[in-house]
């Protein structure tokens, strides 16, 4: 019984390291990926298979703002103030929309004084870099908003209370399009939690050594 535990206990250690292993060598991977985009020209917006290639490369969307379907997302903090982040679609020459995230506005003294952001009109070029909508968040219940302010964006719960089809990735807008432009674009550096995982990986990976070496040692004791 001693050793069928062991070798239960070992495998198992095993597999949630080396599973830990695999998310470091991902999250590795995803930061090899921004440090390359970081060096490279904006282009215009794509029309890939694989958007998940395109993550963090720089481009230039240009079109017309959709002013009418623009949302506030609520409690984003600022330099400890809090805010809202602006984000409008863009519909692009080719008749695709994208959601445009423009940037970080300072919320009004009180719940009641939403802040104004309103997009410029006309055709416009918007300078950003192309990212991932956030893949999961806390929400109590799914409720579609009846004002402009947002607790969490969905894309898919956004098109269906807009009906607005955007693509399935948010352009983070990086330089201002006028010089009336004030909100903030401070996009901080991605923690990839490489680091997280190369300790989990380690700690697995020891726990699995300290079983194997628990089981040897008292298998010999006893046969001495």
């Amino acid at each position: 019984m001693p050793t069928i535990a062991t070798i239960a206990g070992v495998a198992v250690f095993v597999t949630a390291g080396l599973w830990q292993q695999g998310r470091m060598e991902q999250k590795l991977a995803l930061r090899a990926q921004l440090d390359q985009a970081r060096q490279q020209a904006p282009v215009p917006v794509p029309n890939p298979n694989d958007w998940a290639a395109w993550r963090y490369r720089p481009v230039v969307a240009t079109g017309s703002f959709d002013a009418a379907h623009q949302i506030l997302l609520d409690n984003r903090i600022h330099a400890g103030r809090p805010g809202y982040e602006v984000v409008t679609p863009l519909v692009l020459e080719d008749g695709r929309a994208v959601l445009v995230d423009r940037g970080w506005i300072a919320a009004g003294s009180t719940r009641a004084d939403i802040p104004e952001a309103v997009p410029p009109a006309g055709k416009i070029a918007v300078v950003g870099r192309i990212n991932a909508p956030p893949g999961a968040y806390l929400e109590l219940a799914r409720e579609t908003p009846t004002t402009k302010v947002w607790q969490n964006l969905d894309l898919a719960h956004y098109t269906s209370a807009t009906g607005v089809a955007v693509l399935p990735v948010i352009v983070e807008q990086t330089a201002p399009v006028d010089r009336n432009d004030t909100l903030l674009r401070e996009w901080p550096a991605p923690d990839f939690g490489v680091e997280k995982h190369r300790i989990y990986m380690m700690q697995w990976f020891a726990f699995a050594a300290l079983a194997a070496g628990l089981w040897l040692y008292f298998t010999f004791r006893r046969r001495r």
